[in-house]
């Protein structure tokens, strides 16, 4: 069984060598590759990127993915979507091309990988540094885009993580800065609520 992650910084996770696959960073997949190969002949991969939007995905689609031959395939990404498009730099990717892209790449391994499982996982934003200064347009925009990945995930009859869900929840314990860094990036305990929502979906709790 072959395991592949996609995503922007939050699954890379200071990977910093991007031409190995194997380099799996410091964050939630590194976390599930300590369980999935513990007494289990699988092999489990990273190829997230920093920055990455869902544009940069495409880019790279078969040479990190289709290429790759993954059985199950992770993809966690939008949050560059909205955020490049803030502070000025206004490169972000708008919410129809953001669902047109995402469902090209899903038709393109599904096509190539005909028996491949895919799952979803949402968007999601805290309360944070990086967030606060424009709070409300970066909770509508994260929203908009978690929205599309749902619905692209039922479209496709394919598995779906609703991140914000776990992370909404967990703030009723803990605050905010207990499970992100800045409101984007998760700090090692939000890395650890990544992982396990993904071990509820994928049935390995």
């Amino acid at each position: 069984m072959r395991y592949l992650f996609q995503g922007d910084s939050i699954t890379d996770a200071g990977r910093m060598h991007y031409e190995d696959p194997h380099n799996m960073g410091g964050g939630y997949p590194r976390l599930l590759e300590a369980e999935l190969t513990f007494g289990e002949d699988c092999e489990v991969m990273n190829c997230a990127i920093s920055g990455s939007r869902v544009v940069d995905l495409l880019s790279r689609w078969k040479e990190h993915c289709l290429n790759l031959k993954p059985d199950v395939l992770t993809v966690l990404i939008g949050v560059n979507d909205v955020w490049h498009e803030l502070g000025g730099r206004r490169n972000g990717v708008d919410p129809e091309v953001f669902g047109d892209v995402y469902r090209i790449l899903i038709r393109e391994a599904k096509k190539a990988l005909p028996h491949i499982r895919i799952i979803l996982m949402g968007a999601f934003v805290t309360h944070g540094t990086a967030t606060d200064p424009e709070w409300e347009t970066f909770d509508r925009e994260v929203r908009i885009r978690r929205e599309i990945t749902r619905k692209v995930a039922e479209e496709y009859h394919l598995e779906y993580v609703d991140l914000q869900k776990a992370f909404d929840e967990a703030q009723k314990d803990m605050p905010a800065a207990h499970w992100t860094a800045d409101g984007v990036h998760p700090t090692a305990a939000g890395h650890r609520l990544i992982a396990d929502a993904w071990k509820l979906c994928a049935g390995r709790v």
